[in-house]
Parts: C-alpha cells; sequence; structure tokens
C-alpha cells in the first residue's frame, strides 16, 4: 500500500529520476538511505519499473514526426511487432481499439526516409498518415 510519502517520492523521479537520494530526502523529510529503501521496495513491487531518458529526438536528427494508423491484414500481427520492435524509426507503438489496429509514432530524418518506411508498412497492411506541424508544450 503506497503512503503520501511513496506517492511524493514518485512524484519528485517523474520530475527529474536524476535527483540525488539525499535531494529526495530534503524534500520528504527523510535520510537518503531511507529513500534508497523506499525506491528499492517501490521497484520490487514492479510500481517502478525502470528510469528513462528523455530527448529531443528533433535535434538527434529525425525532425519529421509521423503518426501513423495501420490497418492491419489478417494473420500478420506477429511479424509485424516484430518489425516494429527492430525499426529504430518507431519511436512508440500500440496495439489498439476502434478506427485501425495499431497507432505508431515514428521519427524520420528526411522525407525519403519517411517514404521508405511508408513503403515497407505496406507489406504489413494499409495505412492511414499524418505528420505533427509542432508540438504544443
Amino acid at each position: 500500500m503506497l503512503d503520501a510519502t511513496d506517492l511524493e517520492i514518485i512524484r519528485l523521479l517523474q520530475s527529474n529520476a536524476r535527483l540525488q537520494w539525499k535531494e529526495i530526502g530534503e524534500q520528504v523529510h527523510m535520510t537518503g538511505q531511507a529513500v534508497a529503501q523506499r525506491i528499492q521496495k517501490l521497484t520490487e513491487q514492479g510500481i517502478i519499473e525502470g528510469f528513462t531518458l528523455k530527448l529531443n529526438e528533433e535535434k538527434l536528427g529525425g525532425p519529421l514526426l509521423a503518426f501513423i494508423t495501420m490497418f492491419m491484414v489478417a494473420g500478420a500481427h506477429q511479424e509485424f511487432q516484430q518489425y516494429l520492435k527492430e525499426n529504430a524509426a518507431i519511436v512508440e507503438a500500440h496495439r489498439i481499439s476502434g478506427d485501425g489496429c495499431y497507432w505508431l509514432r515514428a521519427r524520420v530524418g528526411t522525407q525519403q526516409e519517411l517514404n521508405v518506411l511508408l513503403d515497407e508498412l505496406l507489406q504489413y497492411g494499409n495505412y492511414r498518415l499524418q505528420l505533427s506541424i509542432s508540438k504544443i508544450d
């Protein structure tokens, strides 16, 4: 069962996963060692699944952001999911209900790279493409 301190530790880590345990401890009125124990417990319980890095993908060479809804050919799901895992251009993928079978977020550097990606996707089914014009922060 999570208490208010656990929830505050989680909130602090969500805002900055690089915070030192001592820094978190100062904000939740605990020692750094006590915070470390709480974080370890939250990890063992599967509440914290890992720590990640947020990147500015545009600055890393992927200025084109594409949102793709896939409409699959029957029976191609396993091969398609493997393709998604192996393709570096696919930043995020979800199997969805409603309109379409999968929703993808892809980053590519050029229009040509986008065309190659779309051509590859056609072997698994049809798609609907939307390009991001700007991100609203």
